[in-house]
């Protein structure tokens, strides 16, 4: 049980996909402007995190390493990817297409969104368990929402900020994100 906490809290905090390892940038920056968008945003991530993880598991420890193509791993975790975010953004456009629309073009970026990719690469290359890679899964997008809702609640500040001029929008998104990364980093402790 404890290393499965150990599991979850250093991939929501101390490895954290956005602020250590700098995977998902792109929807980072993109979606952060609306607390709203940047909770359904990491919402689709968790989803597709878990999904792709399990199913991933199953294919390289069932298939994969059976047949000795693990060679092949990384193009099967793209289609699984891939083949996930499509099924996922048809039923947000058939269920709820206010938030189709207000994700836009972000949602279709989950599909190489490279945090995604990375966790279940970091799954296989850690040789967890299924219920590890569930559990990792979990954290990681659960690490990835967290910093997508701080980051637009700050961003939905510093819009009503008097900032000069050379630094509205992205400049200052950039100079918040390096402090934010600092502080998740020392979740990790000093070494």
């Amino acid at each position: 049980m404890n290393d499965l906490l150990a599991i979850f809290f250093g991939m929501a905090l101390v490895n954290n996909f956005i602020l250590a390892k700098f995977l998902g940038l792109c929807p980072f920056f993109g979606v952060s402007k609306k607390l709203s968008n940047a909770i359904s945003m990491g919402m689709a991530v968790i989803l597709v995190m878990i999904a792709a993880s399990l199913i991933s598991w199953v294919i390289y420890y069932f298939v994969l390493q059976p047949y000795d193509i693990v060679f092949m791993h990384i193009v099967i975790f793209i289609l699984v990817v891939a083949s996930l975010v499509q099924i996922i953004e048809m039923t947000i456009r058939r269920t709820n297409i206010t938030l189709y629309n207000a994700l836009g073009i972000y949602l279709p970026l989950i599909t190489t969104n490279c945090a995604v990719l990375g966790i279940v690469l970091i799954n296989v290359q850690q040789e967890y368990s299924i219920i590890e890679s569930l559990v990792a899964s979990i954290g990681a997008g659960v690490g990835f929402t967290l910093v997508l809702a701080i980051m637009s609640g700050i961003r939905e500040q510093l819009d009503l900020a008097d900032a000069p001029k050379c630094f509205k929008g992205i400049p200052i998104a950039m100079i918040t994100a390096m402090i934010l990364s600092l502080v998740f980093l020392a979740f990790g402790g000093i070494v």
